[in-house]
């Protein structure tokens, strides 16, 4: 992969598809937070801090949970970018999505996007956490206070995807009879 420059178009890859940052959009030092909301303009990653503190800005780079406010444009590119867009689907809501609702968590709303994002790359990783691995996953600062509630939808949502993970079919062997 070869360094690109100023000035140069750049394509990343972003929830599946290739996206292109235009070149006069392009600085490899411009945080990706920077080219996903103005450039691209997928408003749903929210800028908070700047500092990589509060986690408003999450998203995932080859499925690892990211702040993309400190996360430059050159270190993303050959990666998979994932944003809150492409965490569900309209009418069909994500699991972690759905939980959210049911626990009440979002109150003003405006960390849920990073808080979302970061659920999700734990979930991935660890299908049972504990408490203490949600609060060590979920970093991120929620000004309303919800955390209990955020944990409880953590759990919830991992206990459907369990669920749904044991009532899919084992795949057949090749040879079985049928």
């Amino acid at each position: 992969m070869r360094a690109h420059f100023a000035g140069e178009a750049m394509d990343l890859s972003i929830n599946g598809a290739t996206r292109r940052v235009p070149d006069e959009a392009v600085d490899p030092d411009m945080p990706l937070l920077w080219a996903l909301r103005d450039v691209l303009e997928l408003t749903g990653t929210k800028f908070g801090c700047g500092i990589a503190a509060c986690g408003a800005c999450t998203v995932h780079v080859d499925g690892v949970a990211t702040r993309s406010c400190v996360t430059p444009l050159a270190a993303v590119q050959g990666k998979a970018i994932r944003t809150i867009e492409a965490l569900g689907a309209p009418g069909q809501p994500h699991v972690l999505q759905k939980a959210w609702v049911v626990h009440q968590v979002p109150q003003c709303g405006y960390c849920q996007s990073g808080m979302l994002m970061a659920a999700a790359a734990l979930l991935a990783r660890t299908p049972n956490p504990s408490d203490a691995e949600i609060d060590a996953a979920i970093t991120n600062l929620c000004r309303c206070g919800t955390y209990p509630r955020v944990r409880a939808a953590i759990r919830s949502a991992a206990d459907e995807l369990r669920a749904a993970a044991a009532r899919k079919p084992a795949p057949a062997t090749a040879g079985a009879k049928q």
